[in-house]
């Protein structure tokens, strides 16, 4: 696509790109879309998401106050661009239960650490402004709290390097080797798939990484300057999990109880087997983190290459049978029940 991006762009970023589209786009009907996407140092895949957005945006919900902006492939088109014009504009009317939502979540923003001190001077100043506005609805907010989960200060320090373009150390938790790295990183850009993660150039492993933040069990800010090299951005709209042609290929043999995994995973093929199940080849940066999809499996998949990750998933599960066994000696000789969670390896040929 044309218009690569000239550097990594964040939420913020995209939030001002997207104000000053609105402009541009008004000056410019029927802009071409490879022309926008260029003078704008982005993507037409990214000027297309944001063009997807601008519709729900407007004076107010009212159907006529949205922006009626569409594209046909080629061109851009904006079908009432009189929607913004001064003689459009009315004093904007919060309801007290929006009133009540904007002012709880602009505290509870403000209170994040990390966020730089003009942005939260700037923050408070525009609340206060808006509880004078509300008057007595102002008073219900008063009485809630919002409290951000632990990755909110790692969201704001992430996004915050992000901005000035320096370089984070952080101590990292992997589930698929169950250890804490530590490791800098140069981060590129915070993405939302289910949870959110930092893209970045990892200069442990000197290629591109994406780090889940419920998983940052510490994280500084460094002096050092972020410098990751020119790298395309990935659309992660469809997996955030997208394998190199040179990534270790695996091979897994699951039976009809596993199929899912074919829906879950990209993967190179998918061959049908004789009772139903899949032969599916994958590649992936990580092989050894395909143990725990094995374990949970258990009869319905086993991994048949390569051999030493094969043999890596048989021991694990051993050894998680004699756990299972020795909790179930023990609440046996006690008098206890039988534990409920049952972990079956024994079909991995154990």
């Amino acid at each position: 696509m044309a218009g690569k991006p000239v550097r990594p762009a964040n939420a913020i970023d995209q939030t001002r790109r997207m104000l000053s589209l609105v402009t541009y786009l008004r000056e410019r009907p029927g802009a071409r879309i490879e022309d926008v996407a260029r003078a704008f140092g982005i993507t037409e895949d990214e000027l297309v998401s944001d063009l997807d957005v601008l519709p729900m945006c407007g004076t107010s919900f009212r159907g006529g106050d949205l922006l009626d902006i569409d594209t046909d492939g080629e061109r851009i088109w904006w079908h009432n661009p009189a929607a913004l014009g001064a003689e459009a504009a009315e004093p904007l009317r919060l309801a007290a239960d929006e009133a009540t939502a904007l002012l709880v979540a602009a505290r509870a923003v403000a209170t994040l650490p990390g966020l730089r001190e003009g942005d939260r001077q700037a923050l408070l100043r525009a609340t206060a402004k808006v509880e004078t506005a509300a008057g007595e609805a102002a008073g219900a907010s008063a009485r809630l709290s919002v409290t951000f989960e632990s990755e909110g200060g790692v969201f704001a320090d992430v996004d915050r390097a992000i901005s000035e373009r320096r370089r984070l150390w952080i101590r990292y938790y992997s589930p698929a080797r169950d250890e804490l790295t530590e490791r800098e990183i140069d981060p590129i850009r915070l993405v939302s798939v289910g949870h959110t993660y930092v893209e970045a150039w990892c200069r442990r492993s000197e290629a591109r990484r994406t780090f889940r933040l419920d998983r940052v069990a510490e994280i500084r800010i460094l002096d050092e300057p972020s410098a990751p090299p020119e790298i395309e951005l990935r659309d992660l709209s469809e997996a955030l999990v997208q394998p190199a042609a040179e990534d270790p290929e695996v091979v897994i043999e699951v039976g009809p109880g596993g199929r899912w995994v074919a829906e879950y995973y990209p993967h190179d093929s998918a061959d049908e087997l004789a009772d139903g199940g899949l032969r599916i080849t994958l590649r992936t940066p990580e092989p050894a983190s395909l143990r725990r999809l094995a374990l949970r499996l258990g009869r319905d998949g086993r991994i048949v290459s390569p051999p030493d990750l094969a043999d890596s998933a048989r021991r694990a599960a051993r050894e998680a049978l004699a756990a299972y066994d020795g909790i179930e000696a023990e609440q046996g000789a006690s008098g206890g029940g039988r534990p409920d969670t049952r972990i079956d390896g024994r079909e991995q040929g154990l």
